[in-house]
């Protein structure tokens, strides 16, 4: 992925009085001089990355943004240094995205960002027929000010079935600068993957993904597809499976998930994704068949924090499933021995 850059000139500034102030705000900011050329719906969509771009284009056809105090169109071009104002639609969420009270395993939290540990079967956002019960519902009731956050301060998805670390932004201000973060791939992400097959050293996978041309609720490794780069390392080698660190350079949708089957070693327990095992004895075939979903946790998160501009890392433990699965092969393993 191109790296693009955000201007640091962001703020978001209350309504005139009279404007309820809880849901709207002002957004100033100045077109950096490298975006000569663009339409101005082609820059916004730059700057403002955690917006789509058919939103950004609703509100300037509303009359919701002006360049240098002017009304202007889509289709715009802008030249560098021009000042920008926007004044979004009500930006509280849908009314599908209710508060809902929902425990969170919260393992940091200050006035920028939250760390959330999420478990397996949580849904990171509402859609595709979950509109409930997600960690969206739950962070509305944990920090109700992020209603007025796009995607209530969502960076990055899990998904339902992957354990892990997510950070949440609790500003406007922290959003945009998570999301450059993750653009310019200074977010470390380390996932722990027990995949299929014994592997015997480390390696990296770079493959673009995209959606499947056929099954098109699945990823697949296409030319067509967006770049991505999966580096793994070798943990432990057990009996028909191997522990792996992954760590990501990209964030394509499954993308842990599609990289490792297109090199032979699906993720044990990926019902999408997964194969059977092989060369193995029947009892950790059995195992390793048995496990109820991917074997893959997001392990290690690593960022500048936004506000105080400090590198800090997280680290969430082993869930008990995988934990438990680890145990299971090992100790048939060493009966075998």
């Amino acid at each position: 992925m191109k790296n693009e850059e955000v201007s640091n000139d962001y703020s978001v500034k209350p309504l005139p009085s009279g404007l309820n102030e809880s849901t709207h705000s002002i957004i100033d900011l100045t077109i950096p001089a490298d975006y000569v050329g663009l339409r101005l719906d082609q820059a916004l969509a730059k700057l403002l990355p955690h917006w789509s771009r058919s939103r950004l284009q609703t509100w300037i056809a509303e009359n919701r943004v002006t360049l240098d105090g002017q009304t202007t169109s889509i289709k715009q071009k802008v030249w560098g240094n021009e000042h920008i104002q926007i004044s979004p639609q009500d930006i509280i969420l849908e009314s599908s995205h209710a508060a809902e009270d929902i425990h969170l395993n919260v393992i940091h939290e200050d006035e920028t960002l939250i760390i959330i540990n999420k478990p397996v079967g949580l849904v990171t956002h509402p859609g595709n027929g979950n509109w409930a019960g997600t960690l969206l519902n739950a962070l509305l009731h944990h920090a109700p000010q992020l209603e007025n956050i796009p995607r209530a301060g969502i960076v990055h998805r899990l998904d339902k079935n992957t354990s892990g670390l997510l950070v949440v932004a609790k500003t406007i201000e922290a959003q945009t600068s998570l999301v450059r973060q993750l653009q310019q791939h200074t977010v470390k992400r380390d996932y722990l993957a027990l995949v299929l097959g014994e592997i015997d050293q480390n390696g990296l996978i770079d493959a673009p993904i995209g959606r499947h041309p056929t099954h098109r609720t699945k990823m697949a490794i296409t030319t067509s597809g967006k770049s991505a780069r999966t580096h793994y390392q070798v943990i432990e080698v057990l009996e028909g499976c191997t522990l792996l660190q992954c760590s990501l350079e990209t964030g394509r949708t499954h993308q842990i998930r599609v990289h490792m089957h297109s090199i032979g070693h699906p993720l044990v327990g990926d019902p999408v994704y997964g194969g059977k095992p092989r060369k193995t004895r029947e009892i950790i075939g059995q195992i390793l068949l048995n496990f109820p979903r991917q074997a893959l946790h997001a392990q290690k998160l690593s960022l500048t924090h936004p506000q105080t501009e400090q590198v800090i890392q997280w680290e969430a433990d082993v869930p008990d499933d995988m934990d438990n699965l680890l145990q299971m092969i090992r100790q048939h393993s060493e009966e075998e021995i």
